[in-house]
């Protein structure tokens, strides 16, 4: 991470419309997929930020990782879900996750009711 000392650098980010700066004080940084959460605690972070986008640079000494429990529904369950709700096997098991595993509640949380 650049901290003022390397000012070719900066002049070149300038040069390619990029502002970077330090986002002051960051406590935590949580990276979560659907299997693992990273936890990353006192990063320095810094903000780059283009016309087009914006990028976050993260950098610790180390990190933690979780793995998440992944609730398993029956292939059943998920198939009754996708036939009632005229939905995909994926929709259906986030709606089976959402509502605990609740067959009917999967249901209507799925038709809006």
């Amino acid at each position: 991470m650049m901290r003022g000392g390397n000012r070719q650098a900066r002049r070149m980010f300038d040069r390619m419309g990029i502002d970077m700066k330090d986002v002051p004080d960051v406590q935590e940084v949580l990276i979560r997929t659907n299997k693992k959460e990273i936890i990353i605690a006192k990063p320095q972070v810094a903000e780059m930020v283009s016309k087009e986008n914006t990028v976050f640079t993260v950098t610790a000494d180390s990190y933690e990782e979780r793995e998440l429990e992944v609730p398993i529904f029956s292939e059943e369950d998920v198939q009754l879900v996708c036939d009632q709700a005229g939905v995909d096997a994926e929709r259906a098991k986030e709606a089976l996750a959402e509502s605990d595993g609740e067959l009917a509640r999967a249901i209507m949380l799925l038709k809006g009711g």
